[in-house]
Protein backbone atom coordinates (compact mmCIF):
# COMPACT_ATOMS: atom_id res chain seq x y z
CA UNK A 1 0.00 0.00 0.00
CA UNK A 2 2.97 2.16 0.40
CA UNK A 3 1.53 4.03 3.27
CA UNK A 4 3.13 4.85 6.29
CA UNK A 5 1.50 4.37 9.43
CA UNK A 6 3.30 6.28 13.06
CA UNK A 7 2.14 4.60 16.61
CA UNK A 8 2.52 6.65 19.24
CA UNK A 9 2.03 3.98 22.35
CA UNK A 10 4.04 3.51 25.36
CA UNK A 11 2.18 -0.06 26.36
CA UNK A 12 4.78 -1.96 24.24
CA UNK A 13 2.55 -5.08 24.11
CA UNK A 14 0.20 -2.82 22.59
CA UNK A 15 2.33 -1.17 20.27
CA UNK A 16 3.64 -4.43 19.04
CA UNK A 17 -0.01 -5.45 18.17
CA UNK A 18 -0.37 -3.34 16.35
CA UNK A 19 2.99 -3.11 14.31
CA UNK A 20 2.12 -6.40 13.82
CA UNK A 21 -1.11 -6.55 12.46
CA UNK A 22 -0.67 -3.03 10.73
CA UNK A 23 2.50 -4.87 8.57
CA UNK A 24 0.20 -7.89 7.62
CA UNK A 25 -2.10 -5.77 5.84
CA UNK A 26 0.82 -4.16 4.08
CA UNK A 27 1.34 -0.75 6.19
CA UNK A 28 4.79 0.22 7.07
CA UNK A 29 4.50 0.78 10.59
CA UNK A 30 6.74 2.86 12.51
CA UNK A 31 6.70 2.90 16.84
CA UNK A 32 7.59 5.54 19.29
CA UNK A 33 6.70 5.41 23.04
CA UNK A 34 6.33 9.26 23.97
CA UNK A 35 4.92 12.36 22.36
CA UNK A 36 8.64 13.79 21.66
CA UNK A 37 9.55 11.04 20.00
CA UNK A 38 6.96 11.03 17.88
CA UNK A 39 7.69 14.75 16.93
CA UNK A 40 10.96 13.87 15.59
CA UNK A 41 9.62 11.07 13.52
CA UNK A 42 6.90 13.50 12.28
CA UNK A 43 9.16 15.88 11.91
CA UNK A 44 12.14 13.80 10.05
CA UNK A 45 10.14 11.22 7.91
CA UNK A 46 6.54 11.85 5.83
CA UNK A 47 3.54 9.28 7.99
CA UNK A 48 0.61 8.84 5.92
CA UNK A 49 -1.47 8.76 9.89
CA UNK A 50 -0.87 8.89 12.98
CA UNK A 51 -2.23 6.56 15.91
CA UNK A 52 -2.19 8.90 19.05
CA UNK A 53 -1.98 7.22 22.24
CA UNK A 54 -3.35 10.02 24.42
CA UNK A 55 -1.93 9.32 27.68
CA UNK A 56 1.90 9.20 27.37
CA UNK A 57 4.81 10.25 29.79
CA UNK A 58 6.00 13.83 29.86
CA UNK A 59 3.92 15.41 26.12
CA UNK A 60 0.27 13.82 26.20
CA UNK A 61 -1.52 12.95 22.60
CA UNK A 62 -3.73 16.25 22.82
CA UNK A 63 -0.46 18.30 23.28
CA UNK A 64 1.46 15.84 20.68
CA UNK A 65 -1.62 16.90 18.30
CA UNK A 66 -1.96 20.53 19.11
CA UNK A 67 1.91 20.88 18.35
CA UNK A 68 1.30 19.27 14.79
CA UNK A 69 -1.39 21.63 13.55
CA UNK A 70 0.26 24.34 15.05
CA UNK A 71 2.80 23.45 12.23
CA UNK A 72 0.28 23.48 9.56
CA UNK A 73 0.56 19.40 10.16
CA UNK A 74 -2.11 17.97 8.11
CA UNK A 75 -1.46 14.25 8.63
CA UNK A 76 -4.75 12.27 9.69
CA UNK A 77 -4.30 11.67 13.52
CA UNK A 78 -6.98 8.57 14.88
CA UNK A 79 -6.47 9.20 18.94
CA UNK A 80 -6.49 5.74 21.02
CA UNK A 81 -7.32 6.14 25.32
CA UNK A 82 -8.87 4.62 27.59
CA UNK A 83 -11.11 7.45 28.22
CA UNK A 84 -14.22 7.65 27.18
CA UNK A 85 -16.12 10.44 28.28
CA UNK A 86 -17.52 12.89 25.81
CA UNK A 87 -15.74 15.84 26.86
CA UNK A 88 -12.18 13.96 25.83
CA UNK A 89 -13.81 13.34 22.81
CA UNK A 90 -14.68 16.68 22.14
CA UNK A 91 -11.70 17.67 23.08
CA UNK A 92 -9.51 15.31 20.40
CA UNK A 93 -11.96 16.77 17.98
CA UNK A 94 -11.28 20.56 18.60
CA UNK A 95 -6.88 20.06 18.67
CA UNK A 96 -7.05 18.32 14.97
CA UNK A 97 -8.14 14.60 15.77
CA UNK A 98 -9.85 12.78 13.10
CA UNK A 99 -10.64 9.89 15.00
CA UNK A 100 -11.38 8.00 18.61
CA UNK A 101 -10.92 4.90 19.16
CA UNK A 102 -11.67 3.57 22.64
CA UNK A 103 -9.85 1.13 24.74
CA UNK A 104 -10.04 -1.81 24.45
CA UNK A 105 -10.75 -2.37 20.58
CA UNK A 106 -10.70 -5.09 18.27
CA UNK A 107 -7.97 -4.86 15.56
CA UNK A 108 -10.74 -5.38 12.95
CA UNK A 109 -12.66 -2.03 14.10
CA UNK A 110 -8.94 -0.18 14.07
CA UNK A 111 -8.22 -1.37 10.49
CA UNK A 112 -11.60 -0.33 9.64
CA UNK A 113 -11.04 2.76 10.92
CA UNK A 114 -7.75 3.35 8.99
CA UNK A 115 -9.39 2.67 5.80
CA UNK A 116 -12.20 4.92 6.04
CA UNK A 117 -9.43 7.56 7.12
CA UNK A 118 -7.51 6.96 4.01
CA UNK A 119 -10.89 6.32 1.93
CA UNK A 120 -11.91 10.16 3.36
CA UNK A 121 -8.68 11.35 2.20
CA UNK A 122 -8.70 10.48 -1.20
CA UNK A 123 -12.35 12.01 -1.55
CA UNK A 124 -11.11 14.93 -0.23
CA UNK A 125 -7.90 15.31 -2.73
CA UNK A 126 -9.81 14.72 -5.51
CA UNK A 127 -11.33 17.50 -7.43
CA UNK A 128 -14.24 15.92 -8.73
CA UNK A 129 -17.63 18.34 -8.62
CA UNK A 130 -15.76 21.09 -7.09
CA UNK A 131 -12.69 22.99 -8.16
CA UNK A 132 -9.46 23.27 -6.10
CA UNK A 133 -10.14 26.73 -6.08
CA UNK A 134 -13.89 27.52 -5.24
CA UNK A 135 -15.13 30.59 -5.03
CA UNK A 136 -18.27 31.57 -3.50
CA UNK A 137 -20.67 34.49 -1.99
CA UNK A 138 -18.02 36.63 -2.84
CA UNK A 139 -15.12 34.63 -1.03
CA UNK A 140 -12.50 31.60 -2.39
CA UNK A 141 -10.92 28.97 -0.67
CA UNK A 142 -8.10 26.50 -2.15
CA UNK A 143 -8.73 23.47 -1.47
CA UNK A 144 -4.89 22.50 -1.69
CA UNK A 145 -3.54 25.05 0.31
CA UNK A 146 -6.67 25.62 2.73
CA UNK A 147 -6.20 29.23 2.41
CA UNK A 148 -8.47 31.82 0.85
CA UNK A 149 -10.30 35.22 1.54
CA UNK A 150 -13.38 36.21 3.16
CA UNK A 151 -15.79 39.63 3.48
CA UNK A 152 -13.08 40.08 6.57
CA UNK A 153 -9.25 39.25 4.68
CA UNK A 154 -7.23 36.28 4.23
CA UNK A 155 -8.47 33.04 6.16
CA UNK A 156 -6.60 29.32 7.12
CA UNK A 157 -8.94 26.46 7.56
CA UNK A 158 -8.16 23.47 9.31
CA UNK A 159 -8.15 20.42 7.05
CA UNK A 160 -11.60 19.38 8.92
CA UNK A 161 -13.21 23.06 7.81
CA UNK A 162 -11.86 22.70 4.65
CA UNK A 163 -13.63 19.12 4.46
CA UNK A 164 -16.41 20.24 5.78
CA UNK A 165 -16.87 23.31 3.47
CA UNK A 166 -16.26 21.46 0.53
CA UNK A 167 -19.29 18.63 1.58
CA UNK A 168 -21.50 21.66 1.60
CA UNK A 169 -20.30 22.60 -1.67
CA UNK A 170 -21.26 19.15 -3.14
CA UNK A 171 -24.33 19.45 -1.74
CA UNK A 172 -25.53 23.18 -2.10
CA UNK A 173 -29.05 23.84 -2.00
CA UNK A 174 -29.73 20.34 0.20
CA UNK A 175 -30.53 19.64 3.27
CA UNK A 176 -27.75 17.51 4.73
CA UNK A 177 -28.42 15.72 7.89
CA UNK A 178 -26.10 15.73 10.77
CA UNK A 179 -25.81 12.10 10.38
CA UNK A 180 -24.66 12.23 6.72
CA UNK A 181 -22.62 15.19 7.55
CA UNK A 182 -20.69 13.12 10.40
CA UNK A 183 -20.68 10.10 7.91
CA UNK A 184 -18.92 12.53 5.21
CA UNK A 185 -16.29 14.05 6.58
CA UNK A 186 -15.70 12.22 10.01
CA UNK A 187 -16.64 8.59 8.89
CA UNK A 188 -19.19 7.50 11.63
CA UNK A 189 -21.70 9.60 13.84
CA UNK A 190 -20.40 8.59 17.70
CA UNK A 191 -17.64 10.91 17.53
CA UNK A 192 -18.51 14.60 16.82
CA UNK A 193 -21.63 15.72 19.26
CA UNK A 194 -24.09 17.96 17.74
CA UNK A 195 -22.39 21.22 20.23
CA UNK A 196 -19.15 20.54 17.76
CA UNK A 197 -20.88 20.11 14.99
CA UNK A 198 -22.27 23.93 15.51
CA UNK A 199 -18.64 24.61 16.20
CA UNK A 200 -17.87 24.14 12.66
CA UNK A 201 -20.45 25.56 11.92
CA UNK A 202 -19.89 28.79 13.26
CA UNK A 203 -16.31 28.91 12.36
CA UNK A 204 -17.30 28.80 8.44
CA UNK A 205 -20.18 31.37 9.59
CA UNK A 206 -17.32 33.59 10.71
CA UNK A 207 -14.69 33.56 7.98
CA UNK A 208 -17.38 33.58 5.08
CA UNK A 209 -20.19 34.78 6.51
CA UNK A 210 -20.46 38.87 6.05
CA UNK A 211 -22.55 39.55 8.99
CA UNK A 212 -22.26 35.68 10.76
CA UNK A 213 -24.84 36.67 13.42
CA UNK A 214 -27.00 36.36 10.55
CA UNK A 215 -26.10 34.49 8.38
CA UNK A 216 -27.21 33.87 4.71
CA UNK A 217 -24.82 30.73 3.37
CA UNK A 218 -24.24 28.37 6.32
CA UNK A 219 -28.15 27.71 7.27
CA UNK A 220 -29.57 25.37 10.71
CA UNK A 221 -32.38 23.92 8.92
CA UNK A 222 -33.77 23.35 12.82
CA UNK A 223 -34.75 19.59 13.42
CA UNK A 224 -33.11 18.56 10.13
CA UNK A 225 -29.47 19.39 10.04
CA UNK A 226 -28.13 22.21 7.36
CA UNK A 227 -27.99 23.84 4.32
CA UNK A 228 -25.45 25.58 2.18
CA UNK A 229 -26.69 28.39 -0.17
CA UNK A 230 -24.22 30.59 -1.46
CA UNK A 231 -25.49 33.64 -3.38
CA UNK A 232 -25.82 33.91 -7.23
CA UNK A 233 -22.87 35.29 -9.20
Amino acid sequence: MDRTILIVEDEAHIAEGLQLNLEMEGYRAIVVGDGNAALEVYRMSPVDLILLDVMLPGMSGYDVCRQIRSEAGRVPILFLTARSDEDDRILGLEVGGDDYLTKPFSLKELLLRVKAIFRRQAWFATTGRVPDEYHFGGSVINFKTFEGAGPRGPVSLTRKECMMLKFFAEHTGEVVARDVLLDGVWGYDAYPTTRTIDNFILRLRKHFEPNPANPIMFLTVFGAGYKFIPPEK
